[in-house]
């Protein structure tokens, strides 16, 4: 009986060592390796078949590179939501409005801003908890003055 290799990296572990950058373009690159990724120039918004050869496809990722492109992809999706969080800030210092924000995010202004409000709240909840990583009371009070209220 074969067991499979433990994972060898975590989410948490990459999210330390690649930036977000870093982490997308390894992640595309084990995408290519495993040839889900077909490159050939795809202009037809409506050519549904060329995603039906994915199926077709087998992998030449070993388990290990496997696992890797797994947590790359939560790495990446993690990154990318504090990125959302730097750009709502960013905006709002820029004088954008929630309704903006909101069609910015596909979403309803209201939407948009419960969503940050919540990760103001998870920010704060991690400080307490001793997260060194987490918004600091200074940054939390500035960050919710500049969300304002709801919309």
């Amino acid at each position: 009986m074969s067991t499979l290799p433990e994972v060898a990296t975590t989410p948490e572990v990459l999210e330390r060592e690649f930036s977000l950058l870093t982490a997308v373009t390894r992640l595309d690159f084990l995408s290519r390796r495993d040839n889900v990724v077909i490159d050939e120039p795809n202009d037809s918004t409506d050519d549904d078949d060329h995603w039906m050869r994915i199926k077709d496809v087998t992998t030449t990722l070993d388990v290990e590179e496997a696992l890797e492109l797994l947590t790359l992809g939560e790495v990446v999706a993690r990154k990318a939501h504090e990125h959302r969080q730097l750009g709502i800030r960013a905006a709002l210092r820029g004088g954008a409005d929630w309704q903006q924000i909101g069609r910015a995010l596909g979403v309803s202004p209201r939407a948009a801003w419960e969503r940050h409000v919540s990760w103001l709240d998870e920010q704060a909840r991690a400080r307490a908890a001793g997260d060194p990583d987490a918004l600091d009371t200074e940054s939390l009070t500035a960050a919710r003055s500049l969300a304002g209220r709801r919309p």
